[in-house]
């Protein structure tokens, strides 16, 4: 009986050291850290897109070849516009304006008072722009591209020049503007462009003499409108 109960002594006190043991182990260990759950990443949408309102402002120049001393002047254009920008990285894009804007090319110089006639033009515009990212909400832009125009429904005065055509042309472009973010989606943009557009014309007097010539146009494109960042 005396053994019985000095193994069980023995058994007890092992339990209780063990317990110590591990009691005092534990206490060593660091605190775990709480767990913190990892921030969503939103998805990076490279698509731009803006409505702008565009005013076109033609220089008044050119001349018609049979008549020294000519000038043309073509009237200025206040037109909707709608541009595509895909960006290749937070800073490279490339941008594609969109829309139509009628003309009407009258004499100056020594045909002051001639009324040449009126032209529509399609003038697709692509440029490739560097965007600064350093200064927050407000994103400066500069670019340069290629502009191909298409003049169409053509129309001369028929009051001392019975046929006008305008040939479809080539142009390159300079560009700069900016964007001020107003939040991750929404913002307002301001964008000024030149362009060196000089399109032959050629056309009919009332005489039937017929006539050629270069319209100087040169535009320059300000447009300001609404800028939506998918």
């Amino acid at each position: 009986m005396r053994r019985i109960l000095t193994t069980v002594s023995l058994l007890m006190a092992a339990t209780a050291m063990t317990s110590m043991a591990t009691t005092a182990g534990a206490a060593d260990l660091p605190a775990a850290a709480p767990y913190t759950k990892a921030p969503v990443v939103e998805a990076w949408n490279p698509w731009m897109i803006r409505l702008r309102v565009l005013g076109v402002i033609p220089e008044n120049g050119g001349s018609v070849h049979q008549v020294p001393g000519s000038s043309l002047k073509t009237s200025d254009q206040v037109v909707p516009e709608l541009d595509i920008s895909y960006f290749f990285t937070p800073n490279l894009a490339a941008e594609l304006i969109l829309g139509v804007t009628k003309h009407h090319v009258t004499g100056d110089g020594a045909i002051a008072g001639l009324d040449v006639g009126k032209a529509w033009l399609l003038p697709p515009t692509l440029t490739f722009q560097y965007h600064f990212t350093q200064f927050g909400a407000f994103k400066p832009y500069i670019g340069a591209g290629v502009n191909y125009t298409w003049f169409f429904s053509q129309s001369a005065s028929g009051v001392g020049v019975t046929s006008s055509r305008l040939k479809d042309t080539a142009a390159p472009v300079l560009q700069f503007g900016f964007d001020y973010m107003i939040d991750k989606h929404w913002g307002w943009n301001v964008d000024v462009k030149k362009m060196w557009m000089r399109p032959d014309w050629e056309g009919t007097l009332a005489s039937g003499a017929a006539i050629t010539g270069q319209v100087k146009l040169d535009p320059w494109l300000v447009g300001t409108g609404i800028t939506y960042k998918f």
